[in-house]
C-alpha cells in the first residue's frame, strides 16, 4: 500500500506525519514507525505522527517513537500538527484544540501571509508528585533526588508534562552524560514507564542550555516537553525567572510558567521538510 506523508520538524525534532483526517489506513503504527524512522534504509525521523479527527477537538495526534512505542505527548510535534491542519484548511483559525495523550491542548497560532509559522502551546499544569509522573519516589515534588548511575551519584528533579522527565542540572553538558548515561537513566528501575532525560546548564536567570535523551528515540535535536520540564525544574529550584529561553541543539523555545493558573506555555516554530509517497 502506498501512502502520502509529510516530513515536518520543530527545531530539528523530526517526525513523519500522516493525514488520517479522512481515513486512517495505518493499522499497525508501531511497526510502521520502526520501519520508516530508520535514517539509513527509509525516510528517517524520530518517529511518526497520525493526524486524526476527534469529536471533542479540532483534531487528534497520536505519535509513535522510532522504537515503535507510543508516546503521550510531544511539544514539537503538536506545533507541527497545528501548522498542518491550519495550512491544509482543516482548522483555519488562530486557536486550535488538539487531543493528545495528555488531553486537549490549545495552540495560539502565529500566521504570516496565510501560513502558520509558529505556535504558543498551553501545555497545561506540570505534574510534580512522584507516583503521578511516574517515578518510584513518594515525594511531591521530586526535587534534588539522588540516583546512582555507572558508579556515580547524580541528583535530578522530576517533572511530567504529560510524559515523564528527569532533569539534571550540570556545570557543563557532555557527550558522555547524554549518550552514555542517558540510555542507562532511561531504563532505571526508578522509572516504571522509562523516562526522558535532560541535561541542562543555567546560563542566566532567563536562559538555559539543554540536551535531551528521549525515551524511545535517543538523542534528538529538540524536545518541547523536555524544554518545558527543564524550565519548570529550574524555576522550582529558584535558578531562573518564570520565563526563560531554552537553547536546544536545533534552536530556541520560550518557556513560561504562569503561576496564577499553574499552566506552562511553550512558544516555538514548526516547519515542513518535504512530502512524498511511501510503501508500507
Amino acid at each position: 500500500m502506498n501512502l502520502n506523508f509529510t516530513k515536518m520538524h520543530g527545531l530539528g525534532n523530526d517526525y513523519i506525519y500522516f493525514d488520517c483526517m479522512q481515513e486512517n489506513l495505518i493499522l499497525d503504527p508501531s511497526s510502521v514507525a520502526q520501519k520508516l524512522s530508520d535514517r539509513h534504509f527509509s525516510i528517517g525521523g524520530d518517529g511518526i505522527v497520525l493526524i486524526l479527527p476527534h469529536e471533542n477537538a479540532d483534531c487528534q495526534m497520536r505519535m509513535f517513537n522510532a522504537d515503535g512505542s507510543e508516546a503521550e505527548m510531544c511539544g514539537n510535534a503538536i506545533r507541527c500538527v497545528g501548522k498542518f491542519v491550519y495550512d491544509k484548511g482543516y482548522c483555519p483559525k488562530d486557536t486550535i484544540q488538539i487531543m493528545t495523550g495528555n488531553g486537549i491542548l490549545s495552540l495560539a497560532m502565529t500566521i504570516e501571509n496565510g501560513i502558520a509559522v509558529a505556535a504558543r502551546v498551553d501545555m497545561g499544569e506540570p505534574i510534580l508528585n512522584g507516583p503521578d509522573i511516574p517515578i518510584a519516589v513518594n515525594t511531591n515534588p521530586v526535587q534534588s533526588h539522588t540516583i546512582e548511575v555507572a558508579g556515580e551519584s547524580f541528583s535530578f528533579t522530576g517533572v511530567s508534562m504529560g510524559n515523564p522527565h528527569a532533569v539534571f542540572f550540570v556545570d557543563e553538558i557532555t557527550d558522555r552524560q547524554v549518550l552514555e548515561l542517558g540510555p542507562q537513566i532511561e531504563v532505571n528501575t526508578l522509572f516504571p514507564n522509562r523516562i526522558n532525560v535532560e541535561f541542562a546548564t543555567v546560563k542566566s536567570a532567563s536562559t538555559i542550555d539543554m540536551r535531551v535523551w528521549e525515551r524511545g528515540s535517543g538523542e534528538t535535536m529538540a524536545c518541547g516537553t523536555g524544554a518545558c520540564a527543564v524550565g519548570v525544574a529550574a524555576m522550582l529550584n529558584n535558578l531562573t525567572d518564570d520565563k526563560v529561553v531554552v537553547h536546544l541543539l536545533g534552536g530556541d523555545l520560550i518557556i513560561e510558567w504562569e503561576k496564577e493558573t499553574n499552566h506552562v506555555f511553550m512558544t516555538g516554530p514548526a516547519s515542513y521538510a518535504f512530502t512524498g509517497t511511501v510503501e508500507i
